[in-house]
Order: structure tokens, then C-alpha cells, then sequence
């Protein structure tokens, strides 16, 4: 297991993971500002809030579990703790795809649990202004799909903000699995 490097932020508390990226990302923060680190499935961005995120490593061995739904990668020995893998591709009804260079797992706080997230890659951390976030309309949440915090336009991309607490919420994995995902058209964040 590889593990990316962590940064304390010198006006917070929070720790903050360092991701390569060709974007800048400034070390002030603001009242109405939170920082997200997002990542992409597929050809759509997401992003948990940074201070939800324990770590981001690349996994060099899950271990399969049996009598697990299909979501559940199996577990993972995390320096000594044993931490559930769940692949958000699987979870949203996406095609499995092979890991690359590029998969990362992202190691989260729900609650008191641990648990890793398998994505396609992290692409940055990301500013976004309160005034930026934007609630998700009820014909997304309308299925009971909580997990969605709201969506942000950064630059010319749509951001889907998710929810660690609802998304990943033991049991509410399998209504999350059983929801369709949102896909959102390129052409629909440069609007």
C-alpha cells in the first residue's frame, strides 16, 4: 500500500491531503469557503469534504470476503485496522473496470467506522464557495438519493458534492446501490 502524503493546514485544525494537480489551491480559508477533494467515476466528478477524509492510498491488496453484495471489494489491512472496501463504481450501477495506475481509495470517517472507496482517480482539491453550491433539485433526491449534498460548477466542470454520512451509511448501502446515479451531459456544466 502506497499512502499519499498529509499536510496540517497552518489555520485550521482539519488535515488536508495532498493530491497532484495541475489546478492551485490556496491555504486560506474562509467562513462561507469548504474544501473538497474530488474524483472522478467514470466520466463524472464527485467530492466528499476534505475533513471526512482520514487518507488516500492505492491499495496493493484487498482481501475478498464472502456473502458480501457485489459493492463490497472485501477488506483491507490499513496499518493494522481492518477497514471494509466499498467500489463506488460498483455501488452506482457503473461497469466494473480493471484497476490502473489511477485507482485510488479514499479512507473516510462515517460515523465511528472507517471505510475505504475505490474511484476511478482523484483530480484536486477543490475551494467551493457556499454561494457555489447549489441544493440537488428533488427529481435527483426524489428517490431518496440524500446522499447528494448539492452539485458545483468549478471552472467547466459539474461537481456532484456527496454526502459521506448518507452515502456510506452501513445500512443504507443497498438502497444507495439500488438508486440510479445521476449522469449529467458534459454540455450541461458549461451552461
Amino acid at each position: 500500500m502506497t499512502r499519499l502524503p498529509l499536510e496540517r493546514h497552518p489555520f485550521s485544525d482539519r488535515v488536508a491531503t495532498t493530491v497532484k494537480t495541475s489546478n492551485v489551491v490556496t491555504n486560506t480559508l474562509s467562513r462561507n469557503v469548504a474544501q473538497f477533494v474530488a474524483f472522478r467515476i467514470e466520466e463524472q466528478t464527485y467530492a466528499f469534504r476534505i475533513e471526512q477524509i482520514q487518507e488516500i492510498v492505492i491499495l496493493t491488496q484487498i482481501t475478498r470476503t464472502p456473502q458480501v453484495p457485489e459493492y463490497v471489494e472485501g477488506v483491507a489491512n490499513l496499518r493494522g485496522s481492518i477497514i471494509p472496501i466499498v467500489n463506488l463504481r460498483k455501488l452506482f450501477g457503473l461497469e466494473p473496470k480493471a484497476i490502473d495506475a489511477d485507482t485510488r481509495t479514499i479512507v473516510v470517517n462515517v460515523g465511528n467506522r472507517v471505510i475505504g472507496c475505490t474511484v476511478d482517480t482523484v483530480t484536486q482539491v477543490v475551494r467551493i464557495g457556499q454561494d457555489d453550491v447549489h441544493a440537488a433539485p428533488d427529481t435527483v433526491t426524489g428517490n431518496g438519493a440524500s446522499y447528494i449534498f448539492g452539485f458545483a460548477r468549478v471552472q467547466d466542470q459539474l461537481i456532484v458534492l456527496l454526502e459521506v454520512d448518507e452515502l456510506l451509511d452501513p445500512q443504507k448501502l443497498e438502497q444507495v446501490s439500488q438508486i440510479s446515479i445521476p449522469r449529467f451531459p458534459k454540455n450541461l456544466a458549461q451552461k
